[in-house]
């Protein structure tokens, strides 16, 4: 008995899942208002698209188009099933691109990024990548810290600062995190600190994604920041490093980040770099993924590149 209302039920799912077909077609004519236009779109006679709709219409026993004189129109039902139909063709036919990358090696790599280490670290390397694999296109999509669902943001892997913790991520680990003090020289000019005690009352300039970085660095040196410090706060590092070159305060920085600053000369390193014991910045992406083409290439690349080239 249960065999058979198995069979039944498995018979019935099949009956009511309508003709891929059919919705290519449906897809297709909603988005152009136009039968002929989908038929060119699809290289496939009117009367084709016209017959498999049909079939879809009574599969689903709806009416999804009007036919208005020269023109067609969805119905409310069609409107319904137009926008539930939209990304499923989109899914469909990304998951075909991608399930061929398997074959040639290409394909797209959509990667989020956080601005201040792809401008500074991953888009001067990624020639190396670029002629290693040229029939992988990367899209980089810039954002700020913090976890998110890899599958609602249509993401195939992502740069994550902060702590290994990601619910359905796997992370690989690319560098401990390491802070320095930094400054520019007509500030030390002025200023002259010689001990980290001499930074009370300075103006600091931190990070918005980073509150605790100062009052960390404090704690580390047995000081406690006043919460009354003056302090300037920027949304990327790009910003806190340029305020710092120009002379407005002292920022904590990650040193790669502040690295042609400092090699310029156009920044000074304070005190000794402090390095984080779980904090760095990851590779991180979803679960069941590790084995797709394109981010194999990558993640082999970004953990080597990252090993001989820091």
């Amino acid at each position: 008995m249960k065999l058979m209302q198995k069979s039944q039920h498995m018979a019935f799912q099949r009956r009511s899942l309508p003709s891929l077909r059919g919705i290519v077609a449906f897809e297709a004519a909603a988005r152009t208002q136009s039968f002929v236009r989908a038929a060119e779109e699809l290289s496939l006679s009117q009367s084709a698209v016209s017959r498999q709709i049909a079939q879809l219409e009574a599969a689903l026993g709806v009416a999804l188009f009007q036919r208005v004189r020269q023109r067609v129109v969805l119905t409310p039902a069609g409107e319904f099933f137009a926008e539930r139909m939209r990304d499923v063709t989109r899914r469909l036919r990304l998951a075909a691109n991608e399930t061929m990358t398997f074959q040639h090696g290409g394909g797209y790599l959509r990667l989020s990024v956080l601005p201040t280490f792809g401008a500074r670290w991953l888009i001067p390397r990624m020639s190396s990548f670029i002629a290693a694999h040229p029939g992988i296109t990367v899209l980089f999509n810039s954002r700020l810290p913090g976890t998110f669902d890899f599958e609602s943001k249509e993401l195939d892997a992502a740069i994550h600062f902060g702590d290994p913790v990601w619910p359905g991520a796997k992370l690989h680990l690319l560098r401990k995190d390491e802070i320095a003090v930094v400054a520019a020289p007509r500030l030390l000019q002025a200023f002259q600190p010689k001990e980290a005690k001499d930074l009370l009352g300075a103006t600091l300039i931190s990070h918005r994604s980073r509150p605790q970085a100062w009052p960390e660095w404090f704690n580390a040196h047995g000081l406690a920041k006043s919460p009354a410090h003056p302090e300037l706060e920027f949304e990327q590092f790009t910003m806190v490093i340029q305020a710092a070159a120009s002379g407005l305060g002292f920022a904590i920085v990650p040193t790669f980040m502040a690295r042609p600053e400092l090699q310029s000369g156009a920044l000074v390193q304070l005190f000794d770099v402090i390095v984080s014991e779980t904090r760095g910045d990851y590779l991180a992406y979803p679960i069941g993924h590790e084995n797709y083409p394109p981010l194999v290439a990558f993640r082999e690349w970004i953990l080597q590149t990252m090993a001989t080239d820091p």
